[in-house]
């Protein structure tokens, strides 16, 4: 290997492991196209260790005072900004994303920490009147036990985050599975939790492939709920093997987010928006504009706008502080959109803008590929269907908004939407008639802590983020406490000796 992280074993119990089988998988570097790091393979029966070590360990970590765990959980979120430069360095070099942008991510990595950390007062039951004098009906929220937490390579730190902090202040214990693309950030964090004294089997990180690391996590009858952040053919998979024991599960898919633009908006800002949400991580986001729809008024004004500034990007190596995109994650990733930008072309669409793999790319290998604005399009085309996760997007003009809404509502996704208007009521409107899980109103993403992040269809079931999130992570329990002395219904006779 050309370059060195350290040690980066898997974390389980508390302590640190090689693959039982022996067999280490490369990581790569999408601006070199070269690994520069491995990490073990585990096996099935070291994934069932790492449950085991969870599951006992959740009644002592469940039984803690909230305010003990959230005091390790604010150590924790200490510890990520105090290492945050190396750790948006492996950010960088795993995944691909420009340096600024790695950064936003593990600063975003340690508020989840610290919000999270904020519920140890907050995770409140309910005492409800009984039909009957003298006793009362109590309502709990409990741990739900043993979570498997899945994530994908797009935001290798801050997805970790997600689903930790919310299952260490609900009292749950995790096995975590990071991508088998982008597994050292989670390493990375595997060892401040660590050095917070996390104990000891609370949180366990293994690394593996999904076809044997995933589907060991998933068909376990002893994890109590799998959340999971990735593609809908994973999500669905998941929910296939984990319906087997009727576990619950929590999903985060896709997403096809339209960006609307109504001849009213704030042209300046819709373009600015409109480049910064499809652009962002090289466009490898959900919650990315993958579809831009712009009332025909402005349509012209708005693609001349929007080429012109998306020219001006500079695609290079993330590293540098001005590189605004940097590669895509692998070659396989890159392929696949060039594949949905050729079959757009064959099917009559125009490129005003034509990207792709640059002449005098940053490096040799890396997986470069620089903006492509689409128009002529159909909204039937594969493109406007399917998800791009790639700087390209397709703009389409509209007459009117409800035409826009049945563009938009006409997608098997629903994660988030955005529109840019300055009408308050067809603001309103838009809040009912727009079938998404998030619409954003003349702003883009990322989504803030306290909200939900959840998607409708295919993008998902359950959510993240928030209070609504958190409940995820807890299960109710009803408890009748009579004091009276007396029963509540008649008993039946006793006839022993």
């Amino acid at each position: 290997m050309s370059e060195s992280v350290g040690d980066n074993r898997m974390y389980i119990n508390g302590r640190w492991h090689d693959g039982a089988g022996g067999e280490k998988q490369p990581v790569g570097n999408p601006a070199t196209g070269e690994p520069f790091a491995e990490v073990p393979e585990a096996t099935s029966e070291q994934v069932g260790e790492a449950i085991a070590a969870a599951r006992r360990a959740q009644p002592d970590w469940g039984g803690r005072a909230p305010l003990e765990r959230a005091a390790i959980m604010r150590r924790i979120a200490q510890l990520v900004r105090r290492d945050g430069d190396a750790l948006a360095k492996i950010v960088v070099r795993e995944q691909g994303k420009p340096i600024l942008e790695a950064e936003g991510e593990v600063g975003g990595a340690a508020e989840f920490f610290d919000y999270y950390a904020e519920f140890a007062r907050r995770i409140q039951g309910e005492i409800l009147p009984s039909d009957f004098a003298q006793e009362q009906i109590w309502v709990q929220r409990v741990p739900i036990g043993v979570v498997a937490g899945i994530i994908p390579w797009n935001y290798p730190a801050a997805l970790v985050s997600r689903k930790v902090a919310p299952a260490m202040i609900a009292g749950d214990t995790i096995v975590l599975k990071p991508h088998e693309m982008t597994p050292l950030s989670a390493l990375f964090m595997a060892r401040l939790f660590d050095e917070a004294g996390v104990p000891p089997g609370v949180v366990n990180v293994v690394t593996g492939r999904g076809e044997t690391v995933g589907e060991a996590i998933t068909r376990s009858q002893d994890v109590d709920l799998v959340s999971m952040t990735g593609s809908v053919p994973t999500g669905k998979r998941i929910m296939e093997v984990a319906s087997r024991h009727l576990t619950q599960v929590s999903l985060e898919l896709g997403g096809k987010a339209p960006f609307i633009v109504m001849a009213d908006a704030d042209l300046d800002l819709a373009v600015r928006s409109a480049v910064t949400s499809r652009f962002m991580n090289c466009g490898q986001v959900c919650i990315c504009n993958e579809r831009t729809l712009v009332q025909e008024d402005v349509f012209d004004a708005f693609v001349d706008r929007f080429v012109e500034l998306s020219k001006g990007l500079r695609v290079g190596d993330p590293l540098r502080r001005e590189t605004d995109i940097g590669p895509k994650v692998s070659r396989e990733e890159l392929e696949k959109v060039e594949a949905l930008v050729d079959g757009a072309i064959r099917d009559g669409a125009t490129p005003v803008l034509r990207g792709g793999r640059p002449a005098n790319p940053p490096t040799p290998k890396g997986y470069w590929m620089t903006p492509t604005v689409l128009t002529g399009i159909d909204p039937e085309m594969d493109i406007m269907q399917k998800e791009i996760f790639g700087p390209v997007v397709p703009v389409i003009p509209f007459k009117t908004f409800e035409q826009a809404v049945d563009i938009t509502n006409a997608s098997r996704f629903g994660l988030s939407a955005y529109l840019f208007t300055n009408d308050f009521g067809r603001i309103m409107k838009a809040v009912t008639d727009i079938n998404f899980g998030e619409v954003y109103v003349n702003r883009v993403g990322p989504e803030s802590l306290q909200g939900f992040h959840v998607g409708y269809r295919e993008s998902g079931v359950g959510g993240d983020d928030g209070l609504h999130g958190l409940e995820i992570y807890l299960r109710k329990k009803t408890v009748y406490v009579n004091y009276s002395g007396a029963p509540t219904v008649p008993l039946m006779p006793y006839s022993g000796s």
